[in-house]
Parts: structure tokens; C-alpha cells; sequence
């Protein structure tokens, strides 16, 4: 049997999904996908100045592998730069680096048969714009009943980190506002059920997700920003995925 591919680990989550080349037509534009893993060595290489070896070291892969990755991104980059072609990025076999996570030792451990639930925070309410939040509530439910709860600070970071934090949390469903694509993109990554467009008190929203009266939905978008910033724009500014 063939060997399952050791995962890579990347910082967080993009804050930025999909480049597209002004003055094309959009219906059939190629579209070419980077890996998230491979954007993370061209983010690492070029973008931090990091050599291979240190590249290798972060993403806990040998510099061979590195190499491989940086190879295949530059190629894709540069083909969607000179063709004017839709770059996107998605998928690949990451893992979020916890050792460098900078809110790992707020989060407690979760149990196994619990259910997770992040909810976007301000004074008792689900704040409006997920980019912004500067704190999660976050619900254990076990049994239909929630049985813990804690505020989770997000110290300012971007929409690609907050996925990212949410993802290291084991969330499994995050309650929101408004929300970017960019940030919808992130969510979805990090394999977390979306209920977006929510208001009003963040125990009530919970209430209502146990009760199953609450809509999931990724349709809340921030207009303020994607209309100025265009597709791809995140709002504000996150084991294995496949």
C-alpha cells in the first residue's frame, strides 16, 4: 500500500483565495490551483526571506520536499502572471502549526464526545464582522446541553490566523455576522460548518443551533469591504486536512 503523505504545516489560512486579471472575460477564464502548502513555501521563501532548510524546518518537511513545493507554485504563479489566468488557492495536506500559534495556551482541550461552537463576541452579543472580532465565545455541548463555555481573544489577528486558531480549538461550527468570501474560504478550509448573518445574544444563537432553528448559511457577506476589495477580500484584515 502506497504511504499516506506526511502532512505540512502552514502558519494559518490565507486571507486571500482567488486572483483574477482585470479586463477578461470571467465565463471560462482557466483556473489554476495552488495548494495551500505550496503557497505557504512561496510565503515562507519570498515573502519571510527564509531558506529552504529553515522552510523545511517550519513546514516539518525535508528541504527535497520544499524544493518540489516551491517548484510547482512558482510555475503556477507565474503562468496565471504572464496567460492571465485565475490563480486560486485551496486544498492540500496541511496541519496548523501549533508551536507557533500564539493563542494555543488559551484554548482547553476538548472532549470526545463534544460538539465545539465558536460564536463571534461583543458584550454578551454576536459581533457583526468576523474579520474584526476581537473575541470568540466558545460553547462545549454534549448530550443537547451546553457545558462549558469560555471567551476566546483573538489579539488582532487577520481572517486566515482567526481560521486557523478556530481550527486548532476543534471548533466544528462557528456562528457569525457578516463575513468576506475570503474569510467564507478560510472557514471552509479549516472544515467548519458556517452559520453566518446571526445577531442579537450569543447564548440565544447557541440556544437556537441546539434547537435546530438556526439557519446555516454563508451568504452574510461584508458588502462594505467586498465591493471596494472585489473577490477574494476577507473581511477585517486563521489533525490533517485534505
Amino acid at each position: 500500500m502506497p504511504r499516506t503523505p506526511k502532512c505540512r504545516r502552514i502558519l494559518s489560512f490565507p486571507d486571500y483565495y482567488n486572483f483574477i486579471p482585470e479586463d477578461v472575460e470571467k465565463d471560462g477564464l482557466e483556473n489554476i490551483i495552488m495548494s495551500l502548502d505550496e503557497y505557504e513555501t512561496i510565503r515562507l521563501l519570498d515573502y519571510e526571506g527564509l531558506n529552504q532548510e529553515e522552510c523545511g524546518m517550519r513546514m516539518g518537511v525535508a528541504r527535497t520536499t520544499v524544493t518540489a513545493m516551491y517548484e510547482s507554485a512558482r510555475k503556477k504563479l507565474i503562468s496565471a502572471v504572464v496567460e492571465g489566468k485565475r490563480l486560486s488557492i485551496a486544498g492540500g495536506n496541511i496541519e496548523i502549526d501549533r508551536e507557533r500559534n500564539i493563542l494555543r495556551e488559551s484554548i482547553k482541550e476538548k472532549g470526545d464526545k463534544i460538539m465545539r461552537v465558536a460564536v463571534t463576541y461583543e458584550n454578551g452579543n454576536v459581533f457583526g464582522h468576523f474579520g474584526r472580532t476581537e473575541q470568540f465565545k466558545v460553547y462545549d455541548i454534549e448530550d443537547g446541553k451546553v457545558v462549558d463555555s469560555q471567551i476566546l481573544g483573538t489579539n488582532g489577528e487577520g481572517c486566515g490566523a482567526l481560521a486557523g486558531i478556530l481550527n486548532i480549538a476543534k471548533v466544528d461550527a462557528l456562528i457569525c455576522g457578516g463575513i468576506g468570501g475570503g474569510a467564507q474560504r478560510a472557514i471552509q478550509e479549516a472544515g467548519i460548518k458556517l452559520y453566518a448573518g446571526a445577531s442579537g445574544s450569543t447564548d440565544a444563537a447557541v440556544e437556537a443551533l441546539i434547537a435546530g432553528t438556526l439557519d446555516a448559511s454563508s451568504e452574510a457577506n461584508c458588502d462594505h469591504h467586498d465591493h471596494e476589495h472585489g473577490e477574494g477580500h476577507s473581511c477585517g484584515h486563521g489533525g490533517c486536512h485534505h
